[in-house]
């Protein structure tokens, strides 16, 4: 894999990876009771969207901390910054949909997110202020790299009966998330990463494909418990 580019190797390595989150997935989707189910997959995704700016922008004080002595972190701090700028308010589209059915602004909001979701975010800023911040190109990579198309969204919607409200945040990302997955990879290209970075990229990858994969299995069980109790 020497004479692949650094976007090729990742993605050969998520592909490897990746079955465990498309099996959970595809068992989530396809559920009979996806329409019970599919508030509780929302809040997980605003658990995890709502760390989005805040996270790019401590991966960028940290890149701009280092960059006097890291050609790389000198390349990291504007595209983060960057991204930043791009996911502002996105976890308000999403509260805005939670609450557009049926929910509660303010319980939204109190609710605590699953351990799943506070590892999966929690790891991104270890390994960004403590060993190197170009691993959030693994996360996001996963998050933005392969996007539901809007075909395949209204699919969904159309066949579970679900909300459109309750999609609106999701259609949004099947348009921009092509763009930034486009711009991650092009912007992994021109890194001059070390195996021992490109590694730590793919160990962010790894994390973040488990850590997905065990927050709908946890949504998958809770409501298999509340059907049986």
């Amino acid at each position: 894999m020497k004479s692949l580019r650094h976007s090729q190797r990742l993605r050969a390595k998520i592909r490897l990876a990746e079955p465990c989150l498309l099996e959970v997935s595809d068992r989530f989707w396809r559920h009979a009771q996806l329409a019970q189910m599919f508030p509780e997959f929302l809040f997980m995704m605003h658990c995890i969207i709502r760390s989005s700016v805040s996270l790019l922008n401590a991966a960028a004080d940290s890149a701009e901390r280092r960059a006097d002595s890291d050609p790389i972190c000198r390349k990291l701090a504007g595209y983060y910054r960057k991204h930043a700028l791009e996911e502002t308010h996105h976890d308000d589209w999403l509260l805005d949909d939670l609450v557009a059915i049926g929910n509660e602004r303010s319980k939204v909001l109190e609710r605590l997110p699953s351990p799943a979701v506070a590892s999966l975010v929690g790891a991104q800023y270890y390994w960004a202020l403590h060993v190197h911040p170009v691993s959030l190109f693994g996360y996001l990579a996963v998050l933005e790299g392969n996007p539901s198309s809007v075909k395949e969204l209204e699919g969904i919607r159309k066949r579970h009966l679900l909300p459109a409200e309750g999609l609106r945040t999701m259609i949004k990302h099947a348009r921009l998330d092509p763009h930034h997955r486009d711009e991650i990879y092009a912007q992994l290209d021109g890194l001059p990463l070390t195996d021992e970075l490109a590694e730590l990229v793919a160990l962010s990858a790894f994390h973040t494909i488990e850590h997905l994969s065990e927050g709908l299995q946890e949504i998958l069980d809770s409501h298999r418990i509340k059907k049986a109790s």
